[in-house]
């Protein structure tokens, strides 16, 4: 493992920034956008707009600012907030180019959509798998605004800018560009929340946000298979003992010893899906004395014995010799978006 809990915890649960399309809009336009997907963004190329979303004030939207949707049932992005709102649907238009269009009709010899007066904006979706809802989800505001004044903005605008030209006009290799850009603007996003502080529900990203508690974790993460003392994790957070149990568990949520077990059963998972590993050498890897104590342990976590799980995941797909994972059938509720 790394010394690097948000790698690793990114890495588990197979986070990845799709980005689906755009859209350029101008004149006077007010469009509601129904995401399918549990966490959507939408990140400003140009322009600038309103942001209306439920239980919130009007939120102007300008150049760089990247807005994330955490299970937000619909949001509207607009000119003007007192312009009624017309469902993405309906309000698309026809026009060349592969962005959506909203607002006044565009000519195609009329360029003025690519000025200051026209918004262009970028849209995806984050793919999880069954894990992400406990290791992200659960802990990510409902909305997250990254701002144009943050210390990413730079980076952000660069990435906005790269994106917009790998979907705008497509050479070889843009895809594969587009989604290395995509899973950059994605750590961004959420350095931002950790740098300000965004997430306050207890859970892994709020300990990670948490600066004297992270040494503690990186041990953790870094030999997840040691069998760390509280003394040990305390020490390395210049704490006492007691203050260190007290503030872990009112930052994650739960004791650092159930954070460490947690931590080992979703390795576990993930290796018994894409390694041939046995459980005996599995549970001596994450520290368990026994196959027995490791397997008990998997099975008060994830409800079956390690074996049954990894027979469930591995399961033919009918017609056919390549396994169907049980976390692949699951990321499909979360997978599924809009075009911008």
């Amino acid at each position: 493992m790394t010394a690097d809990p948000l790698s690793d915890a990114l890495a588990l649960v197979r986070a990845r920034c799709v980005i689906t399309g755009g859209f350029i809009a101008s004149g006077d336009w007010s469009v509601r956008f129904r995401p399918s997907a549990a966490l959507k963004l939408k990140g400003l190329v140009r322009g600038r707009c309103w942001l209306l979303a439920a239980g919130r004030p009007p939120r102007l939207l300008t150049k760089g600012n990247v807005a994330t949707f955490n299970r937000v049932e619909s949001f509207v992005l607009c000119s003007d907030p007192a312009i009624p709102p017309v469902e993405e649907p309906e309000a698309l238009r026809p026009g060349p180019g592969p962005l959506d269009r909203f607002g006044a009709p565009h000519d195609r010899n009329d360029r003025a959509d690519e000025t200051e007066q026209a918004v262009v904006a970028i849209g995806g979706h984050i793919d999880l798998d069954r894990s992400g809802d406990e290791l992200l989800l659960s802990v990510l505001p409902r909305l997250t605004v990254l701002a144009g004044e943050s210390a990413e903005a730079d980076e952000v605008m660069r990435l906005l800018e790269q994106l917009l030209e790998e979907r705008s006009a497509p050479r070889p290799g843009s895809n594969f560009a587009a989604d290395q850009y995509a899973q950059l603007l994605l750590l961004q996003v959420l350095r931002a929340v950790l740098e300000h502080g965004s997430s306050s529900r207890p859970g892994w990203l709020t300990v990670l946000a948490d600066p004297d508690l992270r040494p503690a974790l990186t041990l953790m993460h870094t030999d997840p298979g040691r069998a760390w003392g509280l003394d040990e994790l305390a020490r390395a957070s210049a704490m006492s003992r007691s203050r260190f149990a007290t503030r872990f568990k009112q930052v994650s949520g739960q004791p650092p010893v159930a954070y460490l077990t947690r931590w080992r059963i979703r390795l576990a998972e993930r290796a018994l899906r894409e390694t041939d590993t046995t459980v005996a050498a599995l549970a001596s890897e994450l520290g368990y004395a026994s196959e027995s104590s490791f397997s008990h342990a998997f099975a008060r976590t994830v409800g079956v014995s390690p074996g049954r799980y990894r027979r469930s995941v591995r399961t033919p797909a009918p017609g056919g010799d390549h396994p169907v994972s049980e976390d692949h059938a699951v990321s499909g509720a979360y997978a599924v978006s809009g075009a911008s």
